[in-house]
């Protein structure tokens, strides 16, 4: 392989542009082109960032020989099929989370990894921020001591997605915001945790907003009255309880009346020695001057906060991942378990 990595991206909505002005900035990528299928669209984008290529129909590009990796951004219900597809033809792949609508077809998309000996990641953000990446230090160090309890919240006033689209219908989305904001934060809690394997679940799941049209910003609401679908969670809190003990809590919605706060995401994690608390990254223990609240700073390093510019150098240098594919596995198993579990109302094993 020379000395750039040759990218292409499959989907031109809004995280397909936002992969490929990730990629246009990668000093060691070179983004040769992109799949759309709306053909006009796709020549649009191709030309204004000068890529040369379009296609239609991405098994098209996956077939190309001089395309080495590719970052795939499609709807929930296309994304397993196009990342197995592309591991077939030989292409590393760089997935939008979640990695896929259920643990079934994320196995399978890791079944084609193997077998093509082809690097598959899922771009967990989170994970690379800055303030993740200190915490981690820090409990690494043993800061903390035993860790025992953690707390993982987004909650939103108005961001519900537009009614009738994709993402509010179980068969094309899989869930709500449990597998929107829920798996976003339960990843980054999990990493942070260094335990992703989860044995129970009690989850309650409720929509008190979507269906009546309600808690969408003004842009996304539908120019006419007509009945639309939406049969998924727009609320959702959950208690994990993982294979060591530890338990986590779980709350996320995509609108709520909560009173005005800065912090609509965060995460809490408890040790016997002190807590950390993120976002911002915040370290609380006892001093010798009484108990201390110390916020963590430290200088931003574009390159280790970009999930695009890790998988490259990954699949250049020959290196593991920060997300691993077993990783987003075990994610995925919790959240068909908490889907599962919101559904019956009763705990639920993770299998």
């Amino acid at each position: 392989m020379g000395e750039k990595l040759r990218c292409a991206v499959i989907g031109a909505g809004a995280s397909g542009l936002g992969y490929l002005n990730r990629l246009l900035h990668c000093p060691r990528a070179a983004t040769v082109a992109i799949a759309e299928n709306d053909p006009r669209r796709a020549r649009e984008i191709s030309d204004r960032f000068k890529l040369g290529r379009s296609y239609s129909d991405y098994r098209e590009l996956v077939d190309q020989p001089d395309i080495d990796a590719v970052a795939i951004a499609l709807p929930s219900h296309w994304q397993a099929q196009a990342a197995i597809d592309a591991l077939k033809a030989r292409k590393h792949v760089l997935l939008e989370r979640p990695m896929a609508l259920h643990s079934k077809d994320a196995a399978k998309i890791i079944e084609a990894s193997r077998a093509s000996k082809r690097l598959v990641m899922v771009a967990q953000d989170l994970r690379f921020c800055r303030h993740a990446q200190m915490a981690r230090t820090l409990i690494q160090r043993g800061e903390l001591g035993e860790l025992y309890h953690a707390r993982a919240y987004w909650r939103r006033h108005n961001q519900v997605p537009r009614i009738g689209s994709w993402r509010t219908q179980k068969k094309l989305a899989g869930g709500g915001c449990l597998l929107d904001l829920g798996q976003e934060i339960l990843d980054v809690c999990l990493h942070l945790l260094g335990e992703f394997e989860a044995v129970t679940v009690l989850a309650c799941a409720t929509a008190r907003f979507g269906p009546r049209g309600l808690g969408e910003p003004e842009a996304l609401r539908p120019p006419d009255a007509s009945p639309k679908i939406f049969d998924v969670e727009d609320a959702a809190v959950a208690l994990i309880r993982l294979k060591s003990g530890r338990t986590v809590n779980l709350e996320v919605c995509w609108a709520g009346h909560w009173p005005p706060d800065p912090m609509e995401k965060g995460l809490e994690i408890l040790g016997a020695n002190g807590g950390l608390s993120l976002f911002p990254a915040r370290l609380y223990r006892p001093g010798p001057n009484g108990y201390e609240c110390t916020l963590l700073q430290l200088p931003k390093v574009a390159a280790a906060e970009d999930p695009v510019t890790h998988f490259v150098q990954c699949v250049l240098e020959n290196r593991k991942p920060l997300v691993s594919p077993e990783e987003s596995l075990a994610l995925q198993k919790l959240l068909d378990a908490l889907l599962a579990s919101a559904a019956s109302g009763k705990e639920t094993a993770v299998k």
